[in-house]
């Protein structure tokens, strides 16, 4: 079996993400749990009645945040659409921006501002394709939550929806 490479990590949050890390090696065990900025005493009981708190809160978010780079990260082709070599930190932007749309903790636009989907994603090619791809690999994260049919569907729907929102390429180069 080959070595792993080993890259640098990042440290675009402003926090330490560690130091190496193989590709592809398990992020479960690297991302804060509890509290994570000043202003979120994430206290469970404060989300009551929202689909955060009805999906399973901060633990179903990472979960799934998980699940979906861990997925990325074995898609060599795919993961090459992701600049940062570490992928932990996209990861936590993924699940802290999910927390937030869900009814959770507001420490997403804490950290970044307005969450601005299609201004973020904007520098990268999204055609049909890696659309398909993306939601490919989030079916493989949503699927790892063992949800219930209800919850599942409208987590899903709403990805459905965004990935194709997300869409700024054509599947065909325009021709010279």
């Amino acid at each position: 079996m080959p070595k792993p490479v080993l890259l640098p990590s990042s440290s675009r949050f402003g926090e330490p993400v560690g130091e190496l890390r193989p590709v592809g090696a398990s992020l479960s065990s690297t991302l804060p749990e509890g509290k994570l900025s000043p202003n979120d005493d994430h206290n469970p009981a404060d989300y009551e009645g929202t689909f955060y708190a009805q999906i399973g809160g901060r633990e179903t978010f990472a979960k799934l945040a998980n699940n979906f780079y861990e997925s990325v990260a074995k898609d060599l082709e795919f993961r090459a659409m992701y600049p940062e070599q570490d992928l932990r930190p996209a990861a936590m932007r993924l699940q802290l921006f999910l927390e937030q749309y869900w009814g959770g903790p507001k420490t997403y636009s804490e950290r970044r501002g307005h969450p601005r989907l299609r201004m973020r994603h904007h520098p990268y090619v999204i055609n049909s394709h890696n659309r398909d791809v993306w939601l490919k690999h989030m079916r493989v994260a949503v699927d790892s939550l063992e949800l219930a049919p209800m919850l599942e569907t409208t987590l899903w729907d709403y990805f459905d929806r965004a990935a194709h929102s997300l869409i700024n390429a054509s599947d065909t180069p325009p021709s010279v």
